[in-house]
């Protein structure tokens, strides 16, 4: 939290200053008063200057960030909802919903993704470094997990069957992650990841074979 002991002729002056150093306005700040001063003797003797104690509040990242999907919807689609479904140390869940929201999905979950990412930047801006978010709409994430985790099985039986690699479309790295995931459970098979971000793609393949000497 940000602090900062100011002095002035009175008090007015001394929290005036601290607001021009901090750059932060009165009503984003706690004040206390340490000591209100003397204008002394004939204003000539035992003065004494004003001095104050500023802290800057200290804002929720994670309801601050609530705050700012739900504004961004609200330009996208005035009649969506967005409520926080699920708030742990590391990680953020967002549901949307209402009539006609398929627009804030988006083709293959894009728009959600991009929603996601916004949110994300929004925390790391409030110093919210750690956290990770999912923006859900209609249930669409549960749906997409059992696509990806279909298209998996059949990617890797395509591979083993033909005996090459099979590549998938780029897709972020959650989705990646249940890629891998079902992966690792397949026998014969493993994947490798290729490409950049926002490219960035996963390839099916043959396990290969561990040479002995």
């Amino acid at each position: 939290m940000k602090q900062l002991t100011a002095r002035g002729k009175t008090v007015e002056e001394a929290i005036q200053s601290a607001l021009q150093q901090l750059r932060v306005s009165m009503e984003e700040v706690d004040v206390t008063i340490i000591d209100e001063g003397s204008a002394g003797f004939l204003k000539l003797f035992g003065v004494k200057p004003a001095v104050v104690r500023v802290e800057v509040k200290q804002t929720d990242s994670v309801q601050a960030a609530n705050e700012y999907l739900q504004n961004v919807i609200r330009h996208l689609h005035p009649d969506a909802v967005v409520e926080m479904t699920s708030r742990k140390k590391k990680h953020v869940s967002f549901a949307i919903s209402g009539d006609d929201i398929g627009m804030l999905i988006g083709k293959r979950g894009q728009t959600l993704n991009a929603l996601e990412q916004l949110v994300e930047q929004f925390l790391h801006q409030q110093k919210a470094y750690h956290f990770t978010v999912t923006v859900d709409a209609e249930g669409y994430r549960s749906k997409r997990r059992e696509t990806l985790e279909m298209l998996a099985v059949q990617a890797a039986s395509k591979a083993l069957a033909l005996q090459k690699a099979i590549p998938l479309d780029p897709m972020p790295a959650s989705e990646r992650k249940i890629i891998h995931a079902v992966i690792q459970k397949q026998k014969g098979v493993d994947t490798d990841s290729k490409g950049k971000e926002p490219n960035r793609y996963i390839v099916i393949q043959p396990e290969r074979k561990k040479s002995w000497q």
